[in-house]
């Protein structure tokens, strides 16, 4: 028996990573994001003309367009007693006038609750377009809100 050598197999070492758990973690996690992925779609009620916001002080009155459900514009200046209905181009034109008498001119725009809200941003973009640094949109106070 001297001369039977006895040879051991020696196991080479694998150099594979054993990703079976890794893949649990992974389908677990499938399970969770499947589950509760259906219960994040929540909708959301937006109502934007009311507004708790105090009212700015300014030195001046200043000139308020006015854009009704229709998208007919209404413009209201210190100088007037009652809004004055007017074109777009009359707007303008108008408030070019304001602009050149007072570089600090400051607009805002009535929106009406039904009005079309690219109705007034229409008329946001063109005010800033002629000049009008400072345009900004009017509210009115909800009703919880008149001692605050």
């Amino acid at each position: 028996m001297a001369g039977i050598a006895i040879h051991r197999k020696r196991r080479k070492l694998k150099s594979e990573i054993n990703v079976v758990p890794y893949i649990d973690v992974m389908l677990v996690l499938l399970i969770i994001f499947m589950v509760t992925a259906p219960l994040l779609n929540v909708g959301v009620d937006v109502n934007l003309p009311q507004a708790n916001a105090k009212a700015l002080d300014s030195k001046k009155d200043p000139v308020v367009v006015q854009v009704d459900k229709d998208g007919n514009l209404a413009l209201m200046h210190e100088g007037f007693d009652r809004p004055r209905a007017v074109s777009r181009e009359q707007l303008l034109n108008m408030v070019r006038g304001f602009k050149s008498a007072d570089a600090d001119l400051v607009v805002y725009v009535a929106g009406d609750r039904d009005a079309r809200y690219s109705e007034v941003l229409d008329v946001m973009a063109d005010l800033q377009g002629v000049g009008i640094a400072r345009v900004g949109l009017m509210g009115e106070k909800t009703a919880g809100s008149a001692g605050k």
